[in-house]
């Protein structure tokens, strides 16, 4: 979908900054989100690409004003009330308790039943890749030009790489497709390819002489040119 998480190539953000030395959680709260996005994941409770879709759908002011695991409690909150596992009630009653009181524990801290139910799903989410699926289209050095879309819904092809050339890099396998995944639709396995672009034809006369972008991209997503 269209929306502000959508920022490859837009203009006014500034560089990239990197951290020297950045440790893996900056606060030990985004150590505590981590493992509430696993246990949820694990319990096969959403998928990741229902996960992106509800960080897509941030109000785009909370967006740009929130952190990495911000934006991934939020996508917590919202799949888990909209799948009917927590109210929107009940998150609002313990943000107050925590408000109040501060970190007291809930009414099933240290229940066994509820332990056992999140280390029992395993540590890993489904799987994305597959050994069958629709089989490839393309093949290294074919020619491709991404559809020209503005779907309502979840889409991995990123907006400034629509309608446009590239010429197929390697074909990675089958994987599943997100945007049927994050909609229930099932996980229709497709080819997913590398898909090498000139800057030029991305940017412009903007681009860096000899610039070339590598994306990760479905079948759905190209047609030969």
């Amino acid at each position: 979908m269209n929306g502000v998480h959508d920022l490859g190539g837009m203009h006014g953000f500034g560089p990239v900054m990197r951290e020297d030395g950045e440790p893996t959680f900056h606060e030990a709260w985004e150590g505590t989100i981590f493992a509430m996005m696993r246990a949820a994941r694990a319990q096969k409770l959403f998928n990741g690409d229902e996960s992106r879709h509800a960080i897509e759908r941030m109000e785009p002011a909370r967006y740009l004003a929130s952190s990495y695991y911000e934006r991934w409690l939020a996508s917590i909150e919202t799949n888990l009330a909209e799948k009917g596992i927590v109210s929107a009630d009940e998150l609002d009653a313990r943000t107050a308790t925590v408000l109040r009181v501060g970190d007291a524990p809930t009414s099933v801290a240290g229940d066994p039943a509820v332990r056992a139910r999140v280390l029992g799903g395993g540590s890993s989410p489904d799987p994305i890749w597959h050994e069958r699926g629709a089989p490839a289209r393309f093949a290294a050095g074919d020619e491709v030009v991404t559809r020209n879309m503005h779907p309502a819904r979840h889409t991995r092809l990123p907006r400034y790489a629509r309608g446009k050339r590239g010429v197929i890099h390697k074909v990675h396998g089958i994987a599943t497709f997100p945007d049927t995944n994050a909609h229930g639709q099932g996980q229709d396995p497709q080819a997913v390819y590398s898909v090498r672009f000139a800057g030029r034809d991305l940017w412009g006369d903007s681009a860096e002489p000899d610039q070339w972008v590598y994306l990760d991209l479905w079948d759905t997503y190209l047609d030969p040119t």
